[in-house]
């Protein structure tokens, strides 16, 4: 991760330097400049630079309006000109950047804090009822095989199983602090403190990989936007999402021996009797019934929250906890994770915000746009791709866009809708998680995700094709 942040940050800095600020045609008329251009940045009262004849003269912004801006107090000759506007200087969008993300990187963590808090107080529950351990057990024949050096009974599993189930659901607010505890308890494990386990890497690999079954967002987009079909990207998300999952496990565990990293004693290998796999059939019944309930029913993605915090409250009275001592212990621990993990989310958000203000993004697209031609890719989705594993809101603002522009049924729209749904915002995912956990040597983490990001890419084009049609 030392070298991506690097790399983002020392890009960003030389792509600025290099832009510098686009000129835009004008024409001066007495003391007013009226330029054609849109630009979202400028803002009345900044300054700008009008050349004549390759003479450069000084100017104000006075007016700005859609397509079009006003400069006043220049004292070029009429006709034909060049502007260049400070607020479009490729330096300053980065120094603007940078301190913007800052800012929301620090927003975000505290936005974090209640959900955190909330959701850690209530799995302290479950954990100090046994909940845990039997939510392990339900799932125990999958996660022995992927997790052979973290014991069946351990906390780790059943956190881990709650993560990967809320994730399933679409239930961001209560996956983070889920998947948050599953690393602590991971941790407790490592005995390479600061280092990524094997463990880690792997259920990080699953976890921004997991199979998407309810596209929640997209599928709101979609049908804002009138699609004849909003969840017909509901087939292509989970085979999408479920071949992107095997491309991650399988990446996690053959990375590994090349990084080295803290010795994991093998558990003991349970031996997986027929009845062991009773309980897993049950938890994929349960889980596929509150899908089909999510899809059927417009009220149940309303009561997903409430049954969970109350299912979670009763298991505690039903195992005689006292609920609200033990809430409180868990709470004060998850307010806690929160605050830790602010550094490290300032740091990879600043780095992409950076990233994306300096004009790198627009140039790394342009030049993967004919490779991308090339497997059958849309070119107009390649900035999504390239935008999904580093900022989240910003992919899901592009995803609508594209969705928009090109309409909701369009091939195009289709890959854009499966592609969100399939992918995650990979850099924040680890910046978050690790960070909780003070790691900072993430070992194969980084290339396992972008491995996990580009087989999501692929299957999502391959999946729209052979489910839905393309060109």
């Amino acid at each position: 991760m030392n070298y991506v942040f690097a790399f983002l940050v020392a890009v960003s800095i030389g792509a600025a330097a290099w832009k510098g600020a686009p000129e835009h045609p004008a024409t001066v008329d007495g003391f007013v400049v009226a330029v054609d251009a849109s630009a979202p940045a400028v803002k009345a009262g900044s300054a700008a630079r009008v050349t004549v004849d390759d003479i450069e003269y000084p100017a104000t912004v006075s007016k700005v309006e859609s397509g079009k801006i006003t400069l006043g107090a220049c004292h070029a000759p009429n006709g034909a000109a060049s502007v260049r506007l400070d607020d479009e200087y490729a330096m300053k969008l980065v120094s603007d950047a940078a301190m913007e993300q800052a800012k929301k990187a620090v927003e975000l963590a505290i936005g974090l804090i209640g959900a955190m808090t909330l959701f850690l107080g209530l799995m302290k529950i479950v954990e100090s009822g046994g909940g845990l351990d039997l939510v392990a057990r339900a799932i125990r024949p999958v996660m022995v095989l992927l997790f052979p050096g973290v014991p069946s009974n351990h906390p780790a599993m059943g956190a881990m199983v709650m993560n990967i189930a809320a994730n399933v659901l679409g239930l961001g607010n209560a996956a983070t602090p889920f998947g948050i505890r599953a690393m602590q308890e991971l941790d407790s494990l490592n005995k390479e403190k600061g280092t990524a386990s094997n463990a880690m890497v792997l259920f990080l690999a699953i976890n921004t990989s997991g199979v998407a079954v309810l596209p929640t967002g997209v599928i709101a987009v979609r049908a804002a936007l009138g699609a004849k079909e909003p969840a017909s990207i509901f087939a292509t998300t989970l085979a999408a999402s479920l071949a992107n999952t095997v491309v991650a496990v399988l990446a996690a565990k053959t990375l590994q021996r090349f990084f080295r990293g803290p010795s994991e004693e093998r558990a003991e290998r349970e031996k997986l009797e027929p009845f062991d796999f009773v309980p897993l059939l049950g938890a994929t019944l349960v889980m596929l019934a509150l899908v089909g309930w999510v899809y059927t029913s417009e009220l149940a993605s309303t009561w997903i929250v409430p049954l969970l915090i109350g299912t979670m409250v009763g298991f505690g009275l039903v195992r005689k906890v006292k609920v609200y001592e033990v809430f409180v212990e868990g709470a004060r621990d998850g307010f806690q994770s929160a605050t830790r993990i602010i550094p490290y989310v300032v740091a990879i958000l600043v780095a992409v915000g950076m990233f994306r203000a300096s004009g790198a993004l627009e140039v790394l697209v342009k030049l993967l746009s004919p490779p991308a031609q090339l497997i059958g890719m849309p070119p107009e989705v390649l900035p999504l791709a390239l935008l999904r594993p580093l900022s989240g809101s910003g992919a899901f603002a592009l995803t609508s866009d594209i969705t928009k522009t090109y309409g909701p049924d369009s091939f195009i729209a289709q890959v854009a809708g499966t592609m969100q749904g399939t992918t995650e915002t990979t850099f924040y995912v680890l910046a978050v998680y690790f960070g909780a956990v003070g790691i900072t040597r993430y070992r194969h983490a980084v290339p396992t995700g972008m491995l996990s990001d580009f087989s999501g890419v692929i299957a999502s084009v391959i999946a729209v094709r052979l489910l839905l049609g393309g060109p």
